[in-house]
């Protein structure tokens, strides 16, 4: 075996980042010559990712829609003030789809590669250097290894989370997905459970918090999922799975999209919401960019634009983070959220896109301020 290969594009990283990027170079440039480094056996992790399909444009369907492992016509949403049903489609990327599409289209093509259990040492901007010493050369290098290499010299905030995928004594059918459950005790800030209903027989539910601090009680967050499971009438067999994460929310934009000439994608380089945590539309537009055009033509044309869509949605939502995390009360956080959901389904999903109008941001900011909201220190979030 040689000890430098050649590429068009060096994907470092397996999860959903490059897969995007995967199967849309592989849908739009098929001729693109590209590799997938993961240090695991298996790519994607283990991870549920969820999105709004109108954040999928026509021309990225194709290879998107492949990936879906669950999809549900509409979700609720429930506060103590308000239960609304949002007739809004919903989808969810598993890992296990993720891992078995991606790697059956590169098997197909023989321009694609995946290695597994392959560790990198080093990454430069047109180089990975791997533990084994080979090198892999390539026109572009975008590095995607997720948020532990997330980086920002500003204060954090973390949407953490704990989820248990159960399987059910008796099934339970009709079970609307709920997006968000804050009828719970507030503690540790924002708190709210996320159920979806896979089958009638089988269910995700996630305990999830908007904290100050990324310290994750993964015990105690176990007993209480399987207790509010008991509180829904829903009688558990067993735990299928688990999953859990801390995603560092940024208070100031800090994309680091670009770091010595290494594209750097996903979570660390901000290819996120930076109020949700979400990453499916930003990752899918970053994977379109590179898929339109030629390996060295990907900082060129339209990339300053990319970036300064992203920029100018981003330094908002900081801005509301700002305001959630400096100006409210960390218990009443929860009526800036019930105060959203009463908002137009069309600004919702522009909001969960990050592709907010002027309107948008107005009908966010002007009204009755929630309850635990301080003035001053909103005004001064905002003059900061």
């Amino acid at each position: 075996m040689s000890n430098e290969k050649s590429y068009d594009c060096v994907l470092v990283g397996g999860g959903l980042q490059n897969a995007l990027i995967a199967m849309a170079l592989l849908a739009r440039r098929p001729q693109t010559r590209f590799v997938i480094v993961e240090r695991e056996s298996r790519l994607g992790g283990n991870h549920l990712w969820c999105f709004h399909p109108r954040d999928v444009p026509d021309e990225a369907r194709d290879f998107v829609e492949p990936l879906v492992a669950h999809r549900w016509p509409s979700y609720e949403v429930s506060f103590p003030h308000l239960n609304r049903r949002l007739n809004l489609a919903y989808a969810g990327i598993t890992s296990d789809r993720l891992h078995q599409v991606v790697t059956e289209r590169v098997a197909a093509s023989s321009a694609a590669t995946i290695l597994h259990g392959v560790s990198v040492d080093e990454v430069s901007a047109h180089a990975v250097t791997l533990a084994d010493g080979r090198t892999l050369e390539g026109t572009v290098v975008v590095d995607s290894r997720g948020p532990e290499l997330f980086k920002s010299a500003g204060r954090l905030a973390y949407q953490k989370f704990l989820g248990l995928e159960i399987s059910l004594s008796k099934p339970r059918p009709g079970f609307m997905p709920r997006v968000m459950d804050a009828t719970v005790p507030q503690v540790d800030g924002y708190r709210f459970f996320y159920t979806l209903p896979f089958q009638d027989d089988q269910f995700l539910i996630e305990d999830t918090y908007y904290s100050d601090t990324p310290d994750l009680d993964r015990d105690r967050l176990r007993q209480g999922i399987l207790a509010y499971a008991q509180d829904q009438g829903l009688v558990v067999r067993d735990v299928v799975r688990e999953e859990s994460g801390v995603l560092p929310l940024t208070m100031r934009s800090e994309p680091h999209a670009v770091r010595d000439g290494v594209l750097v994608g996903g979570y660390a380089g901000g290819w996120f919401h930076p109020t949700t945590g979400y990453t499916f539309p930003v990752a899918l537009r970053l994977a379109m960019h590179i898929s339109s055009r030629a390996p060295d033509e990907v900082f060129a044309a339209g990339w300053d634009r990319l970036l300064a869509q992203r920029q100018g949605q981003a330094g908002f939502f900081n801005l509301l983070n700002r305001m959630l995390f400096g100006a409210m009360v960390p218990q009443s956080r929860w009526t800036v959220f019930e105060r959203f959901y009463r908002l137009p389904e069309s600004t919702i999903t522009r909001f969960y896109s990050l592709d907010l109008t002027m309107g948008d941001r107005v009908r966010l900011l002007v009204g009755r301020p929630p309850q635990g909201l301080s003035l001053r220190a909103a005004i001064a979030q905002v003059l900061e």
